[in-house]
């Protein structure tokens, strides 16, 4: 039997020298040590040993024992440390290297021209209401007593989807919703996005943005809407802007006009920029909500008045931020975006 147990010594100390890996020398330690190993079945015939044989043999295979659990421990460590060693090469950071360069985004001109209105509104008192861009011919041109053979209905100007069915030409339809959903007082803004058949030049696109307003309540008069309008070019552009109010007309308003702010170059004074005038371009267009409108939408004009008004988030953006034509901020080009 000690034959037997030093050839299994000498097995197992052979063995564990070609090992590479951890789960190869798991295995050989149940091979040799299990509870089915090698020396476990030796030792098991023990029994057959005289009274003088027995603790001579126990003794011998318990030194074996630790000398193959050593051996098996300090392989185990030798392993360790080299996979440690490979981890760390494979691992290694190379503090050399140039770091990579993350580029931040930012907020669009239009969307922060978008937010930079809302909030002047709000702080005004008015709420930020929404609508849906695919909107019905009913409440796109009828409710805002658009005339039948108006030129905006025409095919060449207006997307249609079916007969009732377009993309809406503006915002306005999102004050039919809020009159015919709500009851006066009314006091609210809406942006977003607009479509028309109309890319003659630089500052017009088939998509472009609006921002409308509607106030109606009892004893609203043009004087209240002129001054919203001076508070809100204040506000926007600065305290020493002017305003130009002109006659015009619109379907929906009555009486109608156009407002002109003073030159962002000169402050009114006159420069090549102006061509002298002291005066910018339209800015937008505004006027006391025609009587139609209101009683289109279940309002009683006799009781109630309101006005309104529509500006071009485009355009506000391009004086704003000088910039001369207006697919710029469609296109997503970068080199233009990272200038703001």
């Amino acid at each position: 039997m000690k034959d037997e147990i030093n050839k299994i010594k000498e097995e197992a100390m052979g063995e564990i020298k070609t090992l590479n890996n951890m789960e190869e020398l798991e295995e050989l330690r149940i091979k040799f040590l299990g509870k089915k190993g090698k020396l476990t079945k030796v030792l098991r015939g023990m029994g057959k040993l005289s009274n003088d044989e027995r603790p001579v043999i126990g003794q011998m295979a318990n030194e074996v024992r630790r000398d193959i659990e050593k051996e098996i421990n300090n392989t185990r460590k030798r392993l360790k440390r080299e996979i440690q060693k490979k981890k760390l090469e494979k691992e290694r950071i190379d503090i050399s290297i140039p770091g990579k360069n993350f580029i931040l985004g930012h907020r669009h001109p239009l969307v922060k021209t978008i937010e930079e209105l809302e909030n002047i509104f709000m702080n005004m008192g008015f709420s930020v209401v929404y609508g849906p861009e695919v909107e019905t011919v009913e409440n796109n041109f009828d409710e805002l007593n658009s005339p039948e053979n108006h030129p905006s209905r025409d095919l060449t100007d207006t997307f249609y989807i079916t007969e009732d069915i377009l993309l809406r030409t503006h915002t306005s339809p999102v004050q039919i919703r809020v009159m015919k959903e709500n009851k006066p007082p009314l006091r609210i803004v809406s942006a977003g996005r607009t479509f028309r058949f109309d890319d003659v030049d630089d500052t017009h696109s088939p998509m472009f943005h609006q921002l409308e307003g509607l106030v109606v309540d009892e004893n609203v008069t043009m004087a209240n809407l002129k001054e919203t309008i001076d508070i809100f070019i204040k506000e926007l552009f600065g305290e020493d802007m002017r305003t130009r109010f002109r006659p015009h007309y619109f379907p929906f308003t009555e009486p109608s006009a156009e407002v002109d702010v003073s030159c962002l170059n000169c402050k009114g004074k006159g420069c090549e920029e102006c061509n002298g005038t002291g005066w910018s371009m339209e800015l937008l267009g505004c006027g006391m909500v025609n009587p139609k409108v209101l009683k289109n939408c279940g309002i009683d004009p006799e009781k109630y008045s309101g006005f309104a008004f529509g500006l071009g988030i485009d355009r506000i953006a391009m004086v704003k931020y000088e910039i001369d034509n207006i697919r710029l901020l469609f296109e997503n080009d970068m080199r233009f975006l990272e200038q703001f």
